[in-house]
């Protein structure tokens, strides 16, 4: 039996179909050829940017028998069916092995077109900045001892650069920095005499979008409340945040956008928020969309689960950028900056960066495009997430155990060997919900809604989400619940461009003042504003009761229940239990045993990508394919 034969269970029909039709056009293709199509088949679907032969047990569970990695590798290396190091000149060749990595070809193109406009971003040095012009703006954003100096490094770095990274674990102040710097480079512009720039701000998901837009709100409310703050600094300041996909401008029916390399977005500041929800072929669009001159500002946290989709793009820029121990102050070295003090030398011009193209050693043309944020802000009074949430990081169990079953963390509830939610949160989770139905005002209700949710790691079984939304609906209104009803949350699994509705939105269905049953989605174009559909009308939606962890990503609530499965599953990973718990922002319960608990902190996502080593400028890696 051959080891495609041998993989074939684990394969999808895709995968197996990509290997046959290359056996049908060429009937003497080697079998490790034909497997590794495959399985850079099955790798894209797993999240992968490619397959690493030398390490196939991360794709494939059990205990086939692997060739060696020299082996598979020449096989590639000869196959007309992969370009390599010699150009391919008739550009038909659908796999790469470069690097060590087979690609699909589509997906090799991604990373290399991503890596060579990063690499354009990061060369470009905007104007010097005028410390004597900004430093009451500075005074006024960052009082002397009572600012973060990570916060006024990563904003005064903003006049800076064209490409900027500001991470962070939850409630470090991304979305307060980002106000500061959108606030310096508006009173820049005005102290200059040139019109403000125009601002551009998105996320991933519609929620994230709102989130986005709230926080900054809040923020900048923060400011003009302060003593200094001139008013006119924050005009030009966007009053809302759009989906990515809607600011790229999507057209039904196509993988491409509007705004492209050469449609460029018309913003010279593009701010996107949830960067690690950013899958690759998203961010590598995105990207090219940023015109020649703009800044590129990438919020998030590269602990969090990485996109659903191929790539882990956020954490590879990371990387390359050189990041230290996440709970190392050392951290700020990587932002290349002076002390903290309102100073000529603040402003001073920034170390240029490398042209692109060039091969100066790991890391070196974005050394210095990145703030890793530290102090935590966000937690409320009588709510002690911040420990927990920093050992389950680290992966470190008996850390975690030690700190849920001590009973010391305000806020935190562990619920162990619990396997049903609804018994052990009969007083929480559905009296919560049947209270939503008693709320007319739809825009009420979905912020009602959003202050509790029920999180799990997985769709099926008795701990998933398909199980525990039948029976949500089932305790709500009886056996056999019609497929909508008066009170049943939404959660939308595929975008539609028509409906402006996109995966991961949250709607209610509530009756109107005629009894008529409608679905309400929040509206992006009005603050606080629903918007009404005819529950039938809707792209392909689910229940919301339930939620898993990769859904509920750039969502925040008041009180999560997070219930992890009776026995483990490879999904689970200590980025999943550290996004689910991070979600929350007054109160947590867990649900978990400690043998599943520990298995999920100890086992790692990992990406199969060639990002972080194209942005290093290693030779070859940027090469361009015919």
């Amino acid at each position: 039996m051959s080891l495609l034969d041998d993989l074939g269970r684990h394969l999808r029909p895709l995968d197996r179909e990509l290997a046959a039709t290359l056996r049908r056009l060429d009937p003497a293709t080697p079998d490790l050829v034909l497997t590794g199509a495959a399985l850079a088949s099955l790798a894209v679907s797993r999240g992968h940017a490619g397959f690493d032969p030398a390490g196939p047990q991360q794709l494939v569970e059990g205990e086939p028998h692997w060739p060696a990695a020299e082996v598979w590798a020449n096989a590639l290396a000869s196959s007309d069916w992969v370009a390599g190091a010699t150009p391919d000149a008739t550009g038909q060749r659908p796999l790469v092995f470069e690097n060590g990595l087979l690609y699909l070809r589509r997906y090799r193109e991604y990373e290399h077109r991503l890596a060579t406009r990063l690499r354009a971003l990061a060369a470009h040095a905007p104007a010097a900045v005028d410390p004597t012009a900004l430093t009451p703006v500075f005074d006024a954003l960052f009082p002397a001892g009572a600012s973060d100096p990570l916060q006024a490094r990563a904003a005064a770095l903003a006049l800076q650069r064209a490409l900027l990274l500001v991470t962070g674990g939850p409630g470090t102040g991304k979305t307060t920095t980002i106000a500061r710097m959108l606030v310096l480079l508006l009173a820049q512009a005005r102290l200059a005499g040139n019109p403000p720039p125009r601002i551009a701000l998105a996320a991933p998901t519609g929620r994230a979008a709102e989130r986005m837009a709230e926080s900054l709100q809040a923020a900048v409310a923060r400011m003009a409340a302060a003593d200094g703050f001139d008013p006119v600094w924050i005009e030009g300041l966007p009053a809302g945040a759009s989906t990515l996909h809607r600011l790229l401008g999507t057209i039904p029916g196509s993988p491409r956008f509007r705004h492209d390399a050469d449609h460029p977005l018309a913003y010279d500041v593009v701010v996107v928020d949830e960067a690690s929800m950013v899958d690759l072929p998203l961010m590598c669009k995105l990207a090219e969309a940023v015109p020649d001159g703009a800044r590129l500002v990438l919020l998030g946290d590269p602990d969090q689960l990485p996109s659903v989709e191929a790539g882990d793009v956020l954490a590879s820029i990371c990387e390359a950028a050189g990041r230290d121990a996440p709970t190392a102050l050392a951290d700020s070295r990587v932002v290349d900056m002076p002390p903290v003090g309102v100073t000529p030398d603040l402003f001073a011009p920034a170390v240029p960066a490398e042209p692109a193209g060039a091969d100066t050693g790991a890391g070196s043309f974005l050394h210095g495009h990145r703030v890793h944020l530290q102090r935590g802000y966000r937690q409320s009074a009588g709510f002690d997430l911040a420990p927990l949430a920093e050992a389950a990081r680290d992966g470190d169990a008996d850390r975690t155990l030690t700190l849920l079953r001590g009973n010391t963390l305000e806020g935190v509830h562990f619920h162990e060997d619990a396997t049903d939610p609804l018994a052990t949160g009969a007083a929480d989770l559905l009296p919560h919900w049947r209270a939503l139905t008693a709320t007319g005002d739809p825009a009420a209700a979905l912020a009602a809604a959003a202050r509790l949710r029920l999180l799990t790691a997985v769709r099926g079984g008795p701990q998933g989400t398909r199980g525990l939304n039948a029976r949500i609906e089932e305790a709500l209104v009886g056996p056999r619940p019609p497929t909508h009803f008066h009170g049943r949350l939404l959660l939308v699994t595929e975008n539609s461009y028509r409906h402006r509705l996109f995966n991961g939105d949250i709607g209610i269905c509530l009756r109107d003042d005629r009894g008529t049953l409608v679905a309400w989605f929040p509206d992006s174009d009005r603050a606080g504003g629903v918007r009404a559909f005819h529950p039938a009308a809707l792209p392909a939606h689910e229940s919301a009761f339930a939620m898993t962890v990769h859904k509920a990503q750039g969502s925040e609530f008041d009180t999560v229940w997070l219930q992890l499965p009776r026995q483990d599953n490879r999904v689970l990973s200590r980025e999943l239990v550290y996004t689910a718990l991070t979600r929350a922002r007054r109160e947590l319960h867990l649900c978990a045993d400690e043998a599943v608990l520990r298995a999920a902190l100890g086992r790692h996502v990992v990406r199969v990508s060639g990002l972080a080593h194209r942005l290093r400028g290693h030779g070859s890696a940027d090469r361009a394919l015919s």
